[in-house]
């Protein structure tokens, strides 16, 4: 997504436009760590987002430049998704992210997820 006003905004309201949310920074991790992904698989992965809401956000990620997505004109469509250089530059800050979360959740005694990377 292109900033078309003129007026200057905060860098941190910028990137978490970008990435904020629910879902986005899963979305990416996971893309980056499989490197190619459909539909389907992301799915699967993301066991607790309803179809709509993917769509959704993958949409998003597309129009923010993070991930590219390639149509395949077979039948059943299939579409992958991978990660722009854009979109691959953001992934140490995700690990990061992703460490601390790790972190404060055994400090806190909260289960965490496997995931099936």
């Amino acid at each position: 997504m292109k900033n078309n006003e003129t007026e200057p905004m905060c860098a941190v309201d910028f990137a978490f436009r970008r990435i904020g949310g629910k879902y986005k920074g899963r979305i990416l991790w996971y893309v980056s760590k499989y490197e190619v992904l459909r539909f389907g698989e992301l799915k699967r992965l993301m066991n607790d987002i309803t179809t709509k809401m993917l769509t959704q956000t993958l949409r998003e990620l597309e129009n923010n430049e993070l991930l590219n997505r390639k149509v395949y004109q077979e039948v059943p469509p299939k579409v992958e998704y991978t990660l722009t250089e854009t979109g691959k530059s953001l992934i140490p800050f995700i690990n990061l992210l992703r460490d601390w979360g790790i972190s404060q959740m055994e400090k806190e005694n909260i289960p965490i997820r496997k995931h099936q990377v």
